[in-house]
């Protein structure tokens, strides 16, 4: 058995809560949640656990035993897991259940794989059928054996063998699916020819392609000399949705490598418009395009690019942080000088003996978020979506009126996160918690155990815990 005993710091004061629990000095009981880890079955129970006096200690062994006899029985219990279980969440259950109560009494054989070692060299026709006969899901053997390619990264030779083969069944028609998993071997390889090949084929066929197959596409094409087509597929793209970081980030890459500026900073303009956050690459590019440039416009703008990584928060990991600090010593006719150092407790920099800008909100930058939060994602403008005008004023008033919370759990929502489980069931922990908490605050302070838990006002000297309920 396994107690849930998280957060309870001292189980002697535990145990002399008396007056809480409306007990006299030599007697108290405590209400405690057991989950059997041993056995099958994966039950929650709630035993009332009598503590005894000292003297009474023959009591307490035969109690001791009583439950390692429980245990024992658990342990060589083999009866199936009810449907109505009420802990469905430890880790590695499902696999338990799954593994110890079959639903059949039939021994449950592993399924039977697929093995067949991959070619390391282009067959021809007759070999592939040869290959196909030994599988044994034969109708869908084509698309196995490219989707092993592609995890394993084999010869764009080899693989093209296949798409030969099936060219070759099916009077030069080669699907979809066989065709991008084909591309995304090309790409890894960089094949260039190839992916022009395929992306011709794509062109001819298919009027729109999905998101995955045009990242490929756009991967593959940025370092040819038919880059610009690139830039049309993201145009197409973007006609169906937004193009992810990804998208934009090879793009910008290439319009650097071909040294078009211009194009690379529109495109960055551009995904910043979008609310997207560039990926570290993508600016990392920006520092190395610019390396002994002397160019007040482009200096500026790689400025620009510093203050958005502060102002957001966002730190470069270390080959970032070499492009800049090279791209700032290389500046013609400048003199700096860049080395890594390391930033005491105190936030002062080893290296030039500065203090470093502290991420803490001042009390204004506070209440300007509290006041565009509440305004924009709590009102969001039209009450009546998420709330009403009285309930919004209740909850106002709450926070108003009771102190800064360590803890908030909103029940509903944890109740949700588990379509397939009883609300009841996912609200176990939340009750957990206020058991805990309420345990801990008699602990701490025991002038307060006549009171009961919900009517202590003040929870300030201790922890505050926000429980909505479900």
């Amino acid at each position: 058995m396994t107690f849930y005993f998280t957060g309870i710091r001292s189980f002697p004061k535990l145990w002399k809560s008396n007056s809480y629990f409306g007990l006299s000095s030599s007697h108290s009981y405590l209400s405690l949640f057991l989950k059997d880890c041993y056995g099958i079955r994966n039950q929650e129970k709630c035993f009332s656990v009598k503590t005894m006096s000292a003297q009474n200690t023959k009591a307490m062994n035969l109690l001791i035993a009583k439950a390692r006899c429980v245990r024992k029985l658990d342990e060589s219990s083999n009866k199936q897991v009810s449907a109505d279980s009420s802990h469905m969440f430890a880790a590695g259950a499902a696999k338990k259940r799954s593994q110890m109560n079959p639903s059949s009494k039939d021994p449950v054989l592993p399924p039977v794989e697929n093995i067949i070692q991959l070619p390391t060299k282009p067959l021809n026709s007759e070999e592939w059928d040869k290959l196909k006969e030994e599988f044994k899901e034969k109708a869908n053997f084509e698309n196995w054996i490219i989707l092993q390619m592609v995890k394993c990264h084999s010869s764009v030779d080899v693989a093209k063998s296949v798409l030969a083969w099936v060219a070759a069944k099916n009077s030069g028609i080669v699907g979809y699916d066989l065709l991008v998993k084909y591309l995304y071997l090309c790409v890894f390889h960089k094949q260039t020819s190839e992916i022009i090949d395929v992306y011709e084929i794509m062109k001819a066929r298919y009027k729109r392609l999905e998101s995955g197959a045009y990242t490929l596409l756009m991967r593959g094409l940025i370092y040819t000399d038919r880059w610009r087509e690139a830039l049309l597929l993201l145009e197409d793209l973007k006609k169906v949705m937004i193009p992810s970081k990804k998208n934009y980030d090879d793009c910008i890459q290439g319009a650097l490598f071909h040294q078009d500026v211009n194009v690379a900073w529109n495109l960055y303009q551009e995904l910043l418009s979008h609310d997207i956050v560039p990926m570290l690459e993508t600016l990392k590019a920006f520092f190395d395009f610019g390396k002994d440039m002397k160019d007040d416009q482009y200096s500026n703008k790689l400025h620009n690019i510093l203050l958005y990584l502060r102002n957001n928060q966002l730190y470069p990991g270390e080959s970032f942080a070499h492009s800049i600090k090279t791209w700032f010593e290389s500046i013609p006719g400048e003199q700096w000088k860049g080395q890594f150092t390391t930033i005491q407790q105190s936030g002062q920099c080893l290296g030039c003996g500065k203090t470093v800008e502290s991420i803490h909100l001042s009390s204004e930058e506070y209440e300007f978020l509290k006041a565009k939060i509440m305004r924009d994602v709590i009102d969001g403008g039209d009450q009546y979506k998420k709330t009403t005008p009285q309930e919004l004023k209740r909850f106002q008033n709450f926070v108003k009126y009771h102190p800064p919370f360590d803890v908030v759990i909103d029940g509903l929502n944890v109740a949700k996160m588990f379509p397939k489980a009883r609300e009841s069931q996912v609200g176990l922990p939340v009750c957990l918690l206020s058991f805990f908490a309420r345990t801990l605050f008699l602990e701490q302070f025991p002038t307060y155990q006549e009171c009961k838990f919900h009517e202590i006002k003040d929870l300030t000297p201790f922890v505050h815990c926000c429980i909505p309920s479900t």
